[in-house]
């Protein structure tokens, strides 16, 4: 018998079949975070999120006073402590900048691919279709990660650099020290992460109904911008908890002692409701489009 027939040969190759396919997946991963991570227009759009927490600190530290109850939430007590430049800032750039930045990264998934004349180069490598989608929504998620913990963390240091930092008074009332307050920074990160999820598969979605990169990023934003108009209107209020955007402002639960986890919940529940839903749509599309280009 030869030895490439024998049982204990035919063992080591299937397992090298299986392992070749995750071995691919994943360097087709780092490929896709390395090209997102390097392109100018990313950083860019990093840097115009970082730009948010500076110039709320800077318009703090040269006015005289801040009037308590005017402006966004928690914009009073940033002088008195600087951490709360992050959730200020936060919480500013949920409604219109988080989903703007996330809109053009996730319109630009396929159909920047197929604008640039790459779409068809990559699916001839052994990669496939669904395996090339899920890598591009997986990169699309790292900027949803990435956006947030980029104004958390810029709001923080520019806050400690104008301000003095000490202890933090939560919504409940309760004081926590620095340490605590900044796991709570990375907690609302996390928690808008996944509030982008949804979008960002929408945007998935919409990225593979055309080649132009710029339809499917406006059209993404416009999603978000509606959603929002939506939910603030009282006569659909029985739509309002089927919106992915219903729970972007719900991280207030985790500026309270002990932490509620009832509204991260619920968001994740709706966002992987978007995702499953959205994602399968982007299947369907994507599995069965001519590649032209």
């Amino acid at each position: 018998m030869s030895s490439s027939l024998r049982p204990e040969t035919l063992g080591t190759a299937g397992a090298t079949d299986a392992a070749a396919p995750r071995g691919l997946g994943l360097s087709l991963l780092w490929s896709e975070l390395r090209v997102l991570f390097g392109r100018r227009r990313t950083w860019a759009l990093l840097l115009a999120l970082a730009a948010i927490p500076v110039l709320i600190a800077v318009a703090v530290r040269l006015s005289s006073a801040v009037p308590a109850g005017r402006g966004p939430a928690f914009l009073d007590r940033i002088s008195q402590n600087g951490l709360f430049v992050a959730f200020t800032a936060m919480l500013v750039s949920v409604p219109l900048f988080l989903p703007l930045t996330v809109g053009v990264v996730a319109g630009d998934t396929i159909a920047g691919e197929a604008n640039l004349g790459t779409l068809r180069y990559l699916l001839v490598a052994p990669a496939g279709r669904v395996r090339l989608l899920l890598v591009k929504y997986a990169g699309a998620l790292a900027f949803c990660l990435a956006a947030p913990l980029t104004v958390g963390l810029a709001g923080a240091a520019i806050g400690a650099a104008l301000f003095p930092v000490g202890p933090v008074t939560l919504l409940s009332g309760d004081v926590i020290e620095p340490p605590q307050a900044a796991l709570r920074i990375l907690l609302i990160a996390a928690y808008l992460a996944v509030s982008l999820a949804g979008l960002s598969a929408v945007g998935l979605f919409l990225s593979t109904l055309t080649v132009v990169p710029v339809g499917a990023m406006a059209a993404t934003v416009v999603v978000s911008v509606v959603s929002q108009v939506l939910d603030q209107l009282p006569q659909l209020e029985w739509l309002h908890p089927w919106l992915f955007s219903h729970y972007w402002l719900g991280f207030g639960d985790l500026l309270r002692q002990p932490l509620l986890w009832d509204s991260f919940t619920g968001n994740a529940l709706l966002q992987a409701g978007y995702v499953a839903v959205f994602g399968a749509l982007a299947y369907g599309r994507f599995v069965t489009k001519d590649i032209l280009s």
